[in-house]
């Protein structure tokens, strides 16, 4: 099936106006139905809302592609409309949708229309042909712009027709035509690089893909198909060979063999469903969402090619939509994981926002006050405010995105706004805040009760009419699920300000030597695992300390994590025969990562050989965190190593404290590591 079969005269609306974004869907949706597609107009367009309350279906540069699967379709259809003038469709970028396409599929039956809605997808990707759509002056010559396109690009319906050959064997890489398990056009990914470890005597030539990726949206109707082709189109560019398989509604296509797998430098999963990951076990594997392979392609593949890509390690489990055998998470472990969603999305916020208030007292003292702003160096006292507010949105994004792990984008607002209560301090007595100080540990719970509270929202309104679908994340998560949430939160703010205040009584009350320790402890954990839960663990405990003042515990754990990277790189500068010429070239890396505070630069050296590099760095980074105490030295800032020493209380004395740590850490590894063969 072709696109244009898809798409009628009748739902096809030229040099349209529309308000707003609700305005132009009333008009698309109205379109749809002129075509004929629709059996329910109300059932379609509350489909439509529901997806959009998931995040908007713009793709940005103007164009915009929403979509529904649902019983009230008759048929598949597209429905499309120019709107010369543009309308704010919530585009990620900004920018006013003037295209737009909206696809009809209906729930159940055959899946013969997918490839033209994924051919669709596709061609907008390219350059020029949503610019001729734009500039078509009748319906006859938008549909005759889409034709030539798609002949151009994948031939004639009668060449579709015809015998299909050429395929490769699993194995063959780009040469002569892929291995095709589905029927997803082709982009010509170039022939891979040459690598020298893909080469045999007999021969020279590149063997396989050097980056694989998976793309998966909810639907699999659009952005699954976008994403593929622009991640194969920028490797194109970038002279890089990367194939890409669709996971859509029809199913797997252009799936990934065992053998382009296995001679992969990393495999890209760009998608907001689950997908089969048992066969990437023990490959280097990036994780984002389906729009990061629509937008931020080229920073995908660079990440891919750059060797610092973490090394997936598969669990077991069984996935519910894919059947892969897997161990369910245990209680912990999916607490961990819903955790660390809030606080990678935490980190900018505590990092800029730090850093630039720790800028702030380069160019005036700690007393900064920006609200009397002719007291102070202007300069000093903005950065200081910007910082503050950055700084500020730390425990809202954590609540934010926990609750949103938990359940998906319906409690991200609800989160937000719990984390907020707690950021308040709000009780019962004064909803305004400012008692009690509930902080870290009360966003924490705040993250969680909203997600779970969403959850339950969602399972109670199961047995609602699915006329409703479309109030349900605009209307009935966002205000019942905020209110629970806010209540909640509110009754908790007074336990957890008093944890809080006991556990800050307690650091201050410390004495020189149980602080040393608590800084061995902290620089310790730092080094155990690398970036791993004992190292974030102590990493958001520095951080949730910074929030509440106590300026000598994120030093600790900033000097810990610092240590091993330098310690090794240290080792194969003045040890040189016990590692080899690779391992050396890379040891020179690690001088730039630990000074950055890049604990991860060690992690190479700690997977080839953890029972000799991990003692030693946790000796080090141990050392350097219990002399970082001892000194008294203080962090404003959370992150950035050697260039924000001038920030830092006792520079000079944090400096040795490092260096000590690095010098411990290379002098034990040196003695344990044995020469190289």
């Amino acid at each position: 099936m072709r696109i244009t079969e898809l798409l009628k005269q009748e739902s096809i609306g030229l040099n349209e106006k529309a308000e707003n974004k609700e305005q132009a869907i009333d008009k698309l949706v109205a379109l749809m139905e002129a075509g004929g597609r629709l059996k329910d107009k109300a059932g379609y367009k509350a489909g439509i809302l529901a997806r959009e309350g998931l995040g908007s279906t713009a793709i940005g540069e103007g164009i915009a592609i929403p979509h529904a699967k649902v019983e009230a379709v008759a048929q598949p259809g597209l429905a499309a409309m120019v709107l010369p003038e543009g309308v704010d469709y919530e585009a990620f970028d900004g920018s006013l949708a003037n295209l737009i396409f909206m696809i009809a599929a209906p729930a159940e039956g055959a899946d013969v229309h997918l490839e033209a809605l994924a051919r669709l997808s596709t061609l907008l990707m390219n350059p020029g042909f949503k610019e001729a759509l734009t500039a078509a002056k009748s319906k006859e010559e938008f549909l005759r712009v889409i034709d030539e396109a798609e002949t151009a690009r994948f031939g004639t319906a009668e060449e579709e027709s015809g015998p299909q050959s050429g395929a490769a064997e699993e194995g063959n890489g780009p040469q002569g035509g892929a291995a095709q398990t589905g029927n997803r056009p082709q982009t010509g990914a170039p022939a891979a690089e040459s690598r020298t470890s893909k080469k045999t005597t007999a021969e020279s030539a590149p063997t396989g893909y050097r980056v694989l990726a998976v793309t998966a949206c909810p639907t699999g109707i659009a952005h699954t198909y976008m994403a593929a082709e622009n991640l194969e189109n920028t490797a194109k560019k970038m002279g890089i060979a990367l194939k890409a398989e669709t996971d859509g509604s029809g199913g797997a296509q252009n799936v990934l063999t065992r053998s382009e797998i296995a001679g992969a430098d990393a495999i890209i999963i760009a998608a907001d469903k689950n997908v089969e990951m048992a066969r990437f076990d023990g490959k280097p594997v990036i994780m984002v969402p389906v729009a990061d392979g629509i937008h931020k392609a080229e920073e995908l593949i660079n990440r891919a090619v750059s060797g610092t890509v973490p090394v997936y390690r598969h669990d077991g489990q069984k996935n519910a939509d894919t059947g892969v055998e897997e161990n369910k998470d245990s209680l912990g472990r999916s607490i961990y994981k819903h955790l660390m969603n809030g606080v990678s999305h935490m980190l900018p916020f505590v990092i800029g926002g730090g850093i630039l208030i720790a800028l702030a007292f380069l160019f005036d003292d700690y007393s900064i006050d920006p609200s009397n702003f002719g007291k102070n160096t202007p300069l000093a006292a903005y950065l200081k405010t910007i910082g503050e507010q950055a700084f500020g949105m730390m425990l809202p994004i954590l609540a934010g995105f926990i609750a949103m792990s938990i359940a998906d984008r319906p409690g991200l607002a609800v989160g937000l706004v719990a984390g907020l209560i707690a950021k308040m301090g709000s009780t019962f007595a004064n909803p305004a805040g400012g008692d009690v100080n509930a902080g870290f540990l009360g966003a924490l719970f705040a993250g969680f009760v909203g997600g779970y509270i969403v959850l339950g929202l969602r399972k109670l309104f199961e047995k609602l009419p699915k006329s409703l679908e479309g109030i349900k994340p605009v209307l009935l998560y966002p205000v019942i699920g905020i209110f629970l949430a806010a209540v909640v939160t509110t009754f908790v703010n007074p336990y957890m300000g008093m944890i809080n205040d006991g556990l800050t009584h307690f650091l201050n009350g410390m004495g020189g030597t149980s602080r040393i320790v608590l800084g061995m402890v902290l620089g310790g954990m730092m080094s155990i695992d690398m970036g791993g839960p004992f190292n974030k663990a102590a990493y958001v405990f520095g951080t949730a300390q910074l929030a509440e003042g106590n300026f000598e515990v994120m030093a600790a754990v900033m000097a810990g994590g610092m240590v091993p990277p330098i310690a090794i790189a240290l080792c194969t500068t003045f040890f040189k025969k016990k590692f080899t010429a690779k391992e050396r070239q890379s040891g020179i890396v690690n001088y730039v990562m630990g000074l950055s505070f890049i604990t991860e630069g060690a992690i190479p050296f700690a997977a080839q050989d953890p029972l000799r590099v991990i003692p030693s760095c946790i000796v080090g980074s141990a050392l350097a965190g219990g002399l970082s105490m001892a000194f008294g030295c203080t962090l404003r800032a959370p992150h950035g190593g050697i260039f924000v020493l001038p920030t830092i209380g006792n520079p000079l004395l944090y400096l040795a404290a490092v260096v000590a740590g690095a010098v411990a850490g290379c002098l034990v590894l040196g003695a344990l590591k044995k020469n190289v063969e």
